[in-house]
């Protein structure tokens, strides 16, 4: 069996992504790892050599900033990295600059991927999902959360990027069929400095509003100004371990924020019903998903 990883990355330095413990989280479970290098201000291509894996394969590229409204861009650089993969690959495995595996659950992904790789009806293997926010130590867990999401593909470069790159589809836009596996996709994208946070959230804001983005502050008038983690509906307790290769930015977490993960905040009845029921029960109904599980 052989298996590409695949990604994409610019500026991982300027907005804080965890990105070479992403890359070196899945590093022991794939043949080779394909990265998509962006037209970067900061000196995330140095970064990323740092790495100093010779299952690495370097692909520079330019955003295209006609693709800026609703983070299209994004799947497009996704889409350059999958074309870039091994042709005699079984799998993708596909690990975002701000998501990391676990080193537990590297024998339940590949007895996955080799359960099902003869298997043509699974076209993709589902994660669980982690979505840390404000702090290493707490979790989101209301409704704003998606608690599952594809990470492994079959190879067939049919299968693309959907919208914001977040999932994937065939060209034809029909769902993959997928299995749920036992692992979880431990995802910091919500974990950084204040400062950091909200440069990278404003900055953002340009993939998806497109040219209304232009709005944005400069560097300058943003430099002290602290991202609000406060505004969240629930958080709860992370009480299990890190992934080893996170171990360190944990440790150098410099900033405070602490909140009672006793007060809930959501933003309707409807949604505090929906996560009584996903507390008591560990169902999550109504839930919007990308896919279809076999």
């Amino acid at each position: 069996m052989k298996v590409s990883g695949f990604t994409f990355v610019k500026n991982a330095i300027k907005y804080g992504y965890p990105v070479v413990e992403s890359i070196t989280s899945i590093l022991p479970v794939v043949d080779e790892m394909i990265v998509v290098l962006g037209d970067s201000e900061d000196d995330t291509n140095n970064l990323i050599a740092t790495i100093g894996s010779d299952k690495i394969k370097i692909i520079h590229s330019v955003w295209d900033d006609r693709l800026r409204e609703g983070g299209k861009v994004l799947a497009a650089e996704t889409d350059k990295a999958i074309a870039a993969t091994a042709s005699n690959s079984d799998w993708l495995f596909y690990i975002q600059a701000d998501e990391v595996v676990h080193e537990k659950y590297y024998g339940t992904i590949t007895t996955a991927m080799n359960q099902y790789k003869d298997d043509a009806k699974v076209e993709g293997l589902l994660f669980n999902y982690h979505h840390f926010y404000g702090s290493y130590k707490y979790i989101g867990d209301g409704r704003r959360w998606y608690s599952k999401e594809i990470r492994i593909i079959r190879n067939n470069k049919k299968i693309k990027s959907y919208l914001d790159a977040q999932g994937f589809r065939w060209e034809d836009n029909r769902k993959l069929q997928v299995k749920l596996i036992d692992a979880y996709i431990y995802h910091y994208g919500w974990v950084r400095n204040p400062v950091t946070m909200n440069k990278k959230t404003e900055d953002f804001g340009k993939l998806w509003a497109g040219e209304a983005g232009n709005t944005v502050k400069t560097d300058t008038e943003r430099k002290e100004v602290q991202f609000d983690y406060s505004k969240i509906d629930s958080v709860r307790l992370f009480k299990e371990t890190h992934p080893a290769v996170m171990r360190e930015l944990v440790a150098k977490e410099n900033w405070n924020f602490d909140i009672d993960v006793k007060n809930k905040n959501f933003k309707n009845l409807k949604h505090r019903i929906l996560y009584f029921i996903q507390e008591a029960f560990g169902w999550r109904p109504f839930e919007y998903s990308n896919y279809k599980k076999i």
